[in-house]
């Protein structure tokens, strides 16, 4: 069935229940980043496989909302679909919101599944629709009507992640919580985000890809800790050791049900932005509730010191994987015929041979020249361009290790490079290394921050569209909160033991793109008669391209914190190579 077709099935729908309008959010109940196939209900309606994006849907037209991320990969997916691209953050780009008010006429009536939209943007949007006298449904669950032949949820089962590794019993992680719960006088804490449940109970899983989650919901009171879950992907030995913590196992189907029973009097604590509005709606009118950052958000996000100790763990591993590869590929380039998908599946399998690898943490990026413009580019066999001894090689990458979650990005000289290739290299490096040096009091934010890596580009007249930093799990998703370094300020403040993402990027559409990514840890860096001073620790090994920077360009403080680097990147991962690999290594480390 086309998308047209599809489009007519729901519209058809949408008639016979006299609703004029369907958004369609790409979220799950959950409000996960990355979806299992039964959820993926907006790609099916629209063939777009980005992560982020809304599909709205009007008795005559359609239109797909995305950032920059995926205005070219769009573009593509969306052809001959009678879906229209609209491009946030342009300046002649509606909201879909607006769109819709102005598309609609007073009276009317929009639909959403409203399990897929956070509290946060329910109210956002019910609020605007409000005074253009057009009504919400959010109970409109028209997956299974207009959906044939969807995937059931996935039945994978759960293991356990042992407290070598997680630092943390459940039984303190569930004290943590309580107490905090007690500090905002809550008798109820309500969390369905997923890794948020994987964390605290110290579980993961198999239900989506390169996400180590499994579908469930928790509600955890001072007495009760309350897991929904499909009793069939708990080992027996599991659900005793969560009976022994005193854990209760629910079906998952119940949890609406369950939420329906909280006590009138109650206080329940919820975080709006990962919390779905159906939840919202289903607990008792009576309740009060509280509304934060999730608990769990925050503790997560500050990783405990067995956390730390074995995500670095986790770098050296991958790091030695990447070597051996890069000294591959550039051995390899000119030789024999690779692409971007030979390529991306022989980093996979040099991450493989590494011990407690758990696979991806996403589906490599690996563009080569025009297709590293592409900034979340899918290669494909189709799409797949040959590498050439020219120009440049964009991977983005990472790995699940139970140490921990990588993600990585490295733009590689293949051979010869333009004079605006290197200079655009070495002015995404400048803002790199502006980031990883920065120190600044506690209370800072990551928007404060994001001038540190944009700085060279922006006096250059030049800019990338996407974040510079994000958070990033325990073995869990690679991207999390709370914090975020980007110009967008969402008001959490950078604190220890945070590890982030540090990714600017240049873009040139039809000819290359460059982003170079390491993670970075939040660590003290001084107390001052001014206050507490932190600064970031460089976690990921791995050599930056020599070849495709211009030296020129770079400050003697710039010099000396590459060298040190790879100074650091040599001495740490020269144990696990072979001669020939050293000797690779030993020179795209080399001092300049």
């Amino acid at each position: 069935m086309s998308v047209s077709d599809r489009l007519f099935k729901l519209r058809s729908t949408l008639a016979t229940l006299a609703v004029d309008a369907y958004i369609i959010t790409g979220a799950d109940p959950h409000l996960s980043e990355y979806l299992a196939e039964h959820w993926k209900f907006r790609e099916y309606m629209s063939n777009f496989t980005g992560s982020a994006g809304t599909v709205v849907i009007t008795g005559e037209e359609a239109g797909l909302w995305t950032d920059s991320r995926y205005f070219l990969q769009a573009e593509k997916e969306l052809q001959d679909s009678g879906i229209d691209l609209y491009r946030m953050g342009e300046a002649d780009t509606p909201d879909y919101k607006d769109w819709l008010i102005s598309n609609l006429a007073p009276g009317s009536v929009i639909g959403v599944n409203g399990k897929t939209m956070s509290l946060d943007e329910y109210r956002n949007l019910s609020g605007k629709l409000k005074k253009a006298d057009i009504r919400l449904d959010t109970k409109l669950f028209l997956e299974d009507d207009v959906w044939e032949g969807r995937i059931p949820v996935p039945n994978d089962e759960i293991f356990e992640l042992s407290t070598e590794y997680a630092g943390l019993s459940r039984v303190e992680k569930i004290e943590i919580v309580r107490q905090e719960m007690k500090k905002n006088n809550a008798t109820h804490y309500v969390v369905g985000a997923l890794d948020e449940i994987a964390w605290f109970l110290n579980l993961r899983g198999q239900d989506i890809d390169y996400n180590p989650v499994f579908h469930a919901y928790l509600v955890i009171s001072q007495n009760n800790v309350n897991l929904f879950v499909n009793p069939h992907k708990l080992t027996s030995t599991i659900g005793k050791q969560l009976s022994k913590d005193d854990i209760k196992v629910f079906l998952y189907d119940d949890f609406y049900d369950f939420l329906k029973d909280i006590p009138a009097l109650s206080t329940v604590y919820i975080d709006p932005q990962r919390t779905n509005s159906s939840i919202y709606n289903f607990l008792p009118s009576q309740t009060t509730k509280v509304e934060k950052t999730g608990i769990i958000t925050s503790l997560k996000g500050q990783k405990n010191t067995t956390e730390i100790q074995n995500i670095k763990k986790a770098m050296v591993k991958d790091g030695i994987a990447m070597v051996k590869f890069l000294h591959w590929l550039t051995k390899e380039v000119g030789q024999s015929s690779l692409t971007e998908l030979s390529a991306a599946n022989k980093l996979r399998e040099y991450r493989a041979e590494q011990d407690h690898y758990k696979g991806d943490s996403f589906n490599t990026i690996s563009g080569y020249g025009p297709n590293g413009a592409i900034v979340h580019y899918a290669v494909s066999e189709e799409s797949a361009l040959p590498l050439q001894p020219k120009g440049l090689f964009l991977v983005d990458s990472g790995g699940q290790y139970y140490e921990g979650t990588t993600d990585i990005t490295r733009t590689i000289a293949l051979g010869p490079l333009t004079e605006e290739e290197k200079r655009d290299f070495t002015l995404v490096l400048k803002g790199h290394i502006g980031l990883a040096l920065a120190k600044f009091p506690h209370g800072t934010r990551g928007a404060h921050l994001d001038i540190l890596a944009r700085q060279a580009l922006w006096n250059e007249g030049l800019n990338y569209g996407h974040g510079t930093g994000h958070g990033i799990g325990h073995f869990l998703n690679v991207h999390e909160g709370p914090q975020s370094i980007r110009p967008q300020d969402n008001g959490v403040v950078m604190e220890e033991g945070m590890i982030s993402s540090n990714e600017p990027g240049l873009y040139r559409s039809g000819k290359h793109g460059i982003r170079i990514e390491n993670l970075i840890l939040t660590i003290k860096d001084q107390e001052t008669e001014f206050g507490d001073f932190l600064k970031f620790e460089t976690l990921t090994l791995c050599p930056i391209d020599l070849n495709a920077i211009d030296a020129t360009l770079l400050s003697t403080k710039e010099k000396e914190w590459l060298n040190n680097y790879h100074q650091e990147v040599f001495k740490v991962l020269e144990g696990g190579l072979n001669a020939a690999e050293t000797a690779w290594l030993k020179e795209n480390t080399k001092q300049i």
